[in-house]
């Protein structure tokens, strides 16, 4: 029954995040913001709000381990897997924006953050507030440093803009996120318990693959359509938010306890994920060349996983 409620749970997540992504999607656009932009901010946020839920709801349990590995192991996914694939199906793929120039800072700053608050071995609430702040300055940065002009999309100038229905379909989308969340814990826990396996393992694993769903159709649909910015705003704005605004969240509900020594090795995937992908995008290795060197990192993190087991 577990099964059935965590794998139930886990598509109300995901739908509810799909509502949210489509609607912020619709507004931004039709206001005229920049691909960029929408990737890393909007976008960004809701595919993270599976993320964020997720921890919340696990810290408001208890559930440190949970709470903290639902991230790390999302961080990793969100790299390796999700950027692995866009660059390995990506055809012609020349992003508009100066990625490494405008925002390597935020791909690895965040996680230099975390290293530095988790050296005592607990994520506090007022390290909680620093990383909320951390998301308002990264907001500010991009509408500040984009440039870019977008022109308002055909189909939306000719709509007539329905505030009603977005909000009401940005309501559905919170509703079904926040609850699938609190379901997923639950039933996740127990699968753990079921199988002997670590809370850790299973918020690492289990459900923090779930939760990078959103990101990984968002990223392929959006280098379908040729939006390479979009889709790698995506996942470096949800990177972002991963760390500011679900760890931020998560340890104001309550302290979040982690080890470095224990979890070394996941952890430095996450690092070595991070500085791949800075490399990537330092040479501009938007390719299958690219999407090895991710993989790789993918195949050990996994390897790593089921040795544990």
């Amino acid at each position: 029954m577990d099964f059935i409620i965590f794998f139930t749970a886990m598509s109300a997540l995901i739908y509810g995040a799909d509502f949210i992504i489509k609607e912020s999607e619709r507004i931004a656009l039709h206001f005229n913001i920049s691909h960029f932009v929408i990737g890393a901010t909007l976008v960004a946020f809701g595919t993270s709000l599976p993320e964020m839920a997720a921890s919340m709801i696990a810290s408001y349990h208890g559930k440190s381990d949970l709470a903290v590995a639902n991230v790390i192991g999302s961080v990793s996914f969100n790299i390796t897997l999700v950027l692995g694939l866009v660059f390995f199906m990506a055809k012609d793929m020349n992003p508009s924006r100066d990625l490494f120039a405008k925002d390597s800072a935020w791909i690895i700053m965040p996680v230099v953050i975390f290293l530095l608050m988790s050296f005592d071995g607990i994520l506090s609430r007022v390290e909680g507030f620093l990383f909320l702040f951390l998301m308002l300055a990264y907001i500010l940065f991009l509408f500040s440093s984009s440039k870019e002009d977008l022109e308002i999309d055909a189909e939306l100038s000719k709509e007539k803009f329905n505030w009603i229905k977005t909000l009401a379909l940005l309501s559905i989308g919170f509703i079904l996120t926040i609850g699938g969340a609190n379901f997923v814990i639950d039933s996740g826990s127990n699968i753990a318990r079921m199988f002997g396996v670590s809370e850790w393992l299973i918020g690492l694993f289990l459900i923090s693959f779930g939760t990078s769903l959103p990101e990984l159709v968002v990223s392929l649909v959006a280098i379908k359509k040729g939006n390479a910015d979009l889709s790698i705003g995506n996942i470096i704005g949800s990177n972002v938010a991963n760390f500011s605004m679900v760890l931020g969240g998560a340890s104001l509900l309550a302290p979040l306890s982690i080890s470095l020594k224990n979890n070394a090795f996941d952890i430095s995937i996450m690092v070595a994920a991070s500085i791949a992908l800075l490399l990537i995008l330092a040479n501009k290795l938007y390719n299958k060349a690219g999407a090895v060197f991710l993989l790789l990192i993918l195949a050990l993190f996994i390897n790593n996983a089921l040795s544990a087991l």
